[in-house]
């Protein structure tokens, strides 16, 4: 099913309908779709105006980032480069600041990315203070599916910055328009720069 489901997101970036790209099936294709968004709880009809394509990091270190969502998460790498920022249109830094930037994918090739973007030359103001640790007005959670929560999460904790802020524990949401409750396993950490991740393994 992911082969499909990569296809078809592959034939909406080239412009092209499902049905035209070798190797897949549309009918099948429409009949897995629907059986998702039917288990989800969530009906689409038509085409949404906005894709929610990636959420980008101001990060204080790279390679402890990297630990975290590549090696804990399991990211993977799809773009690594240096960039010099404005400090103006992207309000970070200063005009000229050297920075890298690395880009990450889930399962999806267009949707769900993660950004790590590291100002060092020079380093931002602040980047050796502690981080908050409480939510507030303005904060953001990350949230991520994974296929084991205890082991991420206890690998996690392996990771210099990272935060804990409780141990890995079973939720349960009431399910969508009466349907069967929503059970899911994780925990929630501060990533090394101080964001909020929310680690989810949805149970059957």
């Amino acid at each position: 099913m992911r082969a499909l489901i990569l296809a078809a997101s592959l034939a909406v970036l080239v412009g092209c309908d499902a049905a035209t790209v070798p190797g897949t099936d549309a009918a099948q294709e429409d009949s897995e779709q629907a059986t998702i968004r039917a288990m989800e709880g969530v009906d689409i009809t038509e085409r949404l105006p906005t894709d929610v394509r990636r959420a980008s990091i101001i990060v204080r270190d790279m390679e402890r980032s990297l630990e975290f969502y590549r090696d804990v998460l399991g990211m993977e790498v799809n773009y690594d480069t240096e960039v010099e920022l404005s400090g103006s249109n992207l309000p970070v830094g200063s005009p000229g600041t050297k920075a890298r930037l690395v880009l990450l994918n889930g399962n999806d090739p267009y949707l769900g990315w993660v950004g790590l973007l590291h100002p060092y030359d020079p380093p931002l103001e602040g980047a050796d203070e502690p981080y908050p640790t409480r939510l507030g007005p303005g904060s953001a959670l990350l949230v991520v599916n994974t296929d084991d929560a205890e082991t991420t999460c206890e690998a996690a904790t392996k990771i210099e910055g990272v935060t804990m802020t409780g141990p890995t524990r079973l939720q349960v949401y009431p399910g969508r328009d009466g349907r069967p409750d929503i059970n899911v396993r994780g925990c929630n950490v501060f990533d090394p720069n101080g964001v909020a991740v929310e680690i989810n393994q949805l149970l059957d």
